[in-house]
């Protein structure tokens, strides 16, 4: 409660901690969320995003966005912008370890009448299609050399072998590719780790769901017709996963580096060794934004040969091909990511690498990587409920400027996995789940209860506040009949 006193409330959705707070901060840090989900804040929240305030080159604000929690150096839901041409750096305590862990969300033209009587053969089979749980390897053998290229080209690898259709890539933040990705800036252990995991959900709040737009739940027609929900009770498809131990083993082997380099060689002091970091134009920064980037397209593939899989399943068991049943991508959206993006700050447009650790990028209309048929509403913005609730898609909007045009990338837990699976038991929580129309399938009973709704943050309080702030627009909410849980 007394950290609540010590902030500035800027508005009825954004809070401010000044300058004055902490030692070394360069910047105001910022919070966004409604009076509710600041009451219920964690204070590390407020130790790291101050934290944050302090590293060099960062712009205009450390922010955190309103499913803000505890994470490893930034607090997830963390969003900083750092000068390239005035010191900025670049930490992967800022990105994440699961690099470009994202959502994507593929419509079908099915309602949820039609698929109803199917739902437990759809997530059965999805469930022994799409390997989940710690470990996990999938379908896809290659070797350690040709998984260099699939790091290097992203979904663009998959299409070319047959892993999906050539619009999927239009679709796609960067169109599934981040250019200068380079292979040879990786560990053979990163290898190791990642080249038998693409197709695979991995563990945690990793999840793919079938979902229902029900008419009450869509708050503008126009954009969800253009976002592709046109019919009453369309059955979409939607799932979460990232870059599983490839993006880890990348993360970690670039923390050890900048914690030898930051200080000895670059004179950089921070207050949380979980903030290593280096200069972004330094040699060592430069090495890791490459082998970053080489996390982000392990990622676009990983979840491109999911939904190749998901495809299959709907076709088999439908007995109709994925084009004839409509499976259309709205879009594939990354966190976890630190990108060089051009802003305008205090009037003058600048080179900044935007780090959103577990947020979203949420580009508004008009700008110029928002794909075509998107340009006039704006990025599609996907965001994740608890496996309980339900989730949602909104659009990108002008206000997002405040943010780096960020936004939330799910709901944010409030209690930690050992505590959730203290109070909730996994078994007990599957059979209340089915009872409410919900068929979850899991890798293991203590996974699914700390996966439990009790857990999270109420994805409806999170997505008003991104609403109310300005930072994105709600376009349809989407709820949960079928899931299959990491």
């Amino acid at each position: 409660m007394a950290m609540i006193e010590a902030l500035n409330r800027i508005s009825d959705t954004i809070w401010e901690i000044p300058v004055s707070y902490k030692q070394g901060m360069r910047v105001p840090a910022r919070i966004y969320g409604t009076e509710k989900l600041i009451q219920e804040l964690d204070d590390a929240v407020y130790e790291q995003i101050t934290n944050v305030a302090t590293l060099p080159g960062i712009t205009k604000y450390a922010l955190c966005m309103p499913d803000g929690h505890f994470g490893y150096g930034f607090p997830i839901g963390g969003v900083a912008a750092m000068d390239v041409e005035q010191g900025g750096v670049i930490s992967p305590g800022g990105i994440g370890f699961d690099i470009n862990c994202g959502m994507r969300l593929v419509v079908t033209n099915l309602t949820y009448d039609e698929v109803k009587p199917y739902v437990k053969k759809l997530v059965d089979r999805l469930y022994e299609r799409v390997p989940a749980g710690v470990g996990s390897t999938g379908f896809v053998k290659i070797s350690r050399n040709e998984f260099r290229k699939v790091v290097e080209e992203g979904a663009q690898w998959c299409i070319r072998n047959d892993y999906g259709w050539e619009e999927d890539l239009e679709m796609m933040e960067e169109n599934g590719c981040i250019k200068g990705a380079d292979s040879s800036k990786i560990s053979e252990k990163a290898i190791d780790r990642g080249f038998n995991q693409i197709g695979t959900l991995g563990s945690g709040n990793h999840y793919l769901e079938i979902q229902v737009a029900r008419p009450e739940n869509i708050f503008d027609q126009e954009l969800a017709k253009s976002l592709g929900i046109t019919i009453p009770n369309q059955v979409v498809v939607m799932f979460h996963c990232g870059s599983r131990g490839f993006g880890h083993q990348v993360a970690t082997d670039y923390l050890q580096i900048f914690l030898k380099v930051m200080e000895s060689k670059y004179g950089i002091k921070i207050l949380d060794r979980e903030l290593a970091c280096a200069p972004f134009d330094s040699p060592e920064g430069q090495d890791y934004f490459a082998a970053m980037k080489c996390g982000i397209n392990m990622s676009f593939a990983n979840r491109q040969v999911i939904l190749h899989r998901i495809r299959e399943v709907f076709s088999e068991i439908l007995g109709r091909s994925p084009e004839d049943l409509g499976m259309h991508m709205v879009y594939d959206v990354a966190h976890n990511t630190a990108k060089l993006e051009s802003h305008v700050v205090d009037g003058k447009e600048r080179s900044l690498l935007v780090h959103r650790k577990g947020a979203t990028r949420a580009f508004a209309p008009g700008m110029e990587d928002v794909p075509e048929r998107y340009k006039n509403i704006g990025q599609p913005v996907i965001i994740g409920g608890s496996m309980e609730t339900g989730s949602y898609l909104l659009v990108g909007v002008a206000s997002g400027e405040q943010t780096f045009f960020s936004t939330a990338h799910g709901s944010g837990r409030t209690m930690s996995r050992t505590k959730a699976r203290k109070i909730y038991r996994g078994d007990k929580l599957q059979k209340e789940m089915e009872s409410r129309g919900i068929y979850v399938r899991s890798t293991s009973y203590s996974g699914l209860a700390e996966e439990a709704g009790g857990a999270y943050k109420d994805i409806d309080d999170v997505i008003e506040a991104a609403e109310l702030a300005g930072i994105s627009k709600r376009i349809a909410r989407l709820t949960p009949i079928g899931n299959i849980k990491g």
